[in-house]
Parts: C-alpha cells; structure tokens; sequence
C-alpha cells in the first residue's frame, strides 16, 4: 500500500515536472516575428517562422526578432557644410530586420547600433553637401544617404528602405541673404522678360516703318484712322501724334513763310 501511494506520488510530481518543462517549452511566434535559436549555446541556422514552436527547455533558448518596419527618428545634428554654413539637421529613417540571424549574432543591439550609424552618416553626407544642394536637391540627399547607410548595415542583416532629411535649421543671417538672393532673381527675371518686350516691339515697329516706306497710300490711311478716332472717358493725355510726310512737311513749311512774307509786305515800312 505504501509502495503503490510512493509510485503514485512519483508519478504526479514526474506530471507536474513534465507540465513545467512543456509550459517553459512552448512559444507562439506572431506572424511579423521570427524566433532565432540558441542550443546550448549554438545558433541554429535556420530560425523558426510564425506559429506554435516547442523549444526544448534548458538546453535551448529563443529569441523574439521583430521584422516590421522601424521608425527611426534622427536627433538634430549641429554641421558645417561644404560651403561653411552652419546648419541644423535633423532626419528619419526607416529600416526593417530581414536576417533574424544576423541581426541577434553580429551586433549586440541593432537599434541603437542603426541610430547611431544613422547620426554619422548624416553628419558626413551633409559636410560634403553645400547649402544649396541641400535646399535644392533634398531628393538626392536622400538617396545619397540611404544607399551608404544600406551598406553600412546589411551584415547586421537589415534593410534601410529610405532616409529622409526633415528639416534644415540656417542662421537668420544666411536666411536674410537667401531673401535678398531670391529677390535679385526676381528683379533679373523681370528686366529680362521687359528688355524681350522692347525688342520684340522694335521689332514690330521696323516691320511697320518698312511698310510705310513702300507703300505711301498707307500713311494716308493711318492718318483717316487716327483722325477718326474718338476719344473716350478713361483717356487723360489729349496729345495726338499724327503722322505727315516730309513732302506734305515741306509744302506746310513753305506755305508758313510765303504766309510771313506777305503779312511783313503788308504791314509796310
């Protein structure tokens, strides 16, 4: 009797050990994570997909490697550019875990090891940069930065998948002289397109002085044009222009002083 309630008490403990060990060696791997395996102290080569995974407990441990994006947001770096302008610049960068493996074997952690290989990278892209470039070509920045940054990480088994400059912070100084350069601009734009206008009117008006040259009857036309004219309200300068020929100009000439003549005889000594 005592026998038989020692080997059922062996056998409830040896349950209750088994359900412990099974407890400890159950895992549920969610479908954006990967489980990477460590048997007794060996990595395994494969890591274990999503779903219901036994781990046999102590002799291995897992490890819960996310394989979502991660957002990582780059603190503002204080940088001299090129050019030397001191700017502030600050960016995000986007990255996600496509070598569960390597991520947990190669570096010890891989956010704090991607932020900071993301801080320097940005210092040393921007150095090279110039202002303009900067301002102009963010695009190209970007890109610039996302492949080294790429590069840099892909042993550590990650993806970068974009780099973005946010936002660049310049001494009210350069600011000012960004305005009055932009307003430069825009007073050279406009002399261009004003002296374009001019020539195209020179133009214009040395097609019509030819045109009137070869043909005189045209002269007398615009001359009934314009004498026809009506004025309106809205016009203020009543200084008419009216066109004559140098032989109508002569005869008008001469008909004044033959007019002079005639009332000086007339007046007598």
């Amino acid at each position: 009797m005592e026998y038989a309630q020692f080997a059922l008490t062996g056998w409830l403990v040896a349950f209750l050990v088994f359900l412990i060990w099974f407890w400890n060696s159950l895992y549920v791997i969610k479908e954006w994570e990967r489980g990477v395996v460590l048997r007794l102290g060996r990595m395994l080569p494969e890591a274990k997909p999503a779903g219901l995974r036994l781990v046999f407990w102590p002799i291995e441990k897992l490890y819960r490697i996310p394989l979502r994006i991660e957002t990582l947001d780059v603190p503002p770096q204080d940088i001299i550019t090129r050019d030397n302008v001191s700017v502030k610049v600050n960016a995000v960068c986007y990255f996600r875990v496509v070598e569960a493996n390597l991520a947990l074997s190669q570096v010890q952690n891989y956010l704090y090891a991607t932020s900071q290989k993301a801080q320097t990278t940005l210092r040393s892209v921007v150095g090279q940069s110039e202002l303009d470039e900067i301002l102009s070509a963010r695009e190209k920045v970007n890109a610039k930065l996302q492949l080294i940054l790429d590069q840099d990480t892909e042993p550590w088994g990650i993806k970068v998948t974009k780099v973005e400059v946010k936002q660049v912070d310049i001494p009210e100084t350069m600011q000012r002289a960004i305005a009055r350069q932009a307003e430069a601009e825009r007073e050279r734009r406009a002399k261009i397109i004003h002296a374009e206008g001019e020539a195209q009117a020179s133009g214009k008006l040395a097609e019509a002085a030819g045109v009137l040259a070869t043909q005189p009857a045209a002269i007398q036309l615009r001359s009934s044009t314009l004498g026809s004219r009506r004025w309106s309200d809205e016009i203020t300068d009543r200084n008419l222009m009216y066109p004559v020929t140098a032989g109508r100009l002569q005869l008008l000439v001469r008909g004044a002083n033959g007019a002079y003549c005639r009332a000086v005889r007339a007046a007598g000594p």
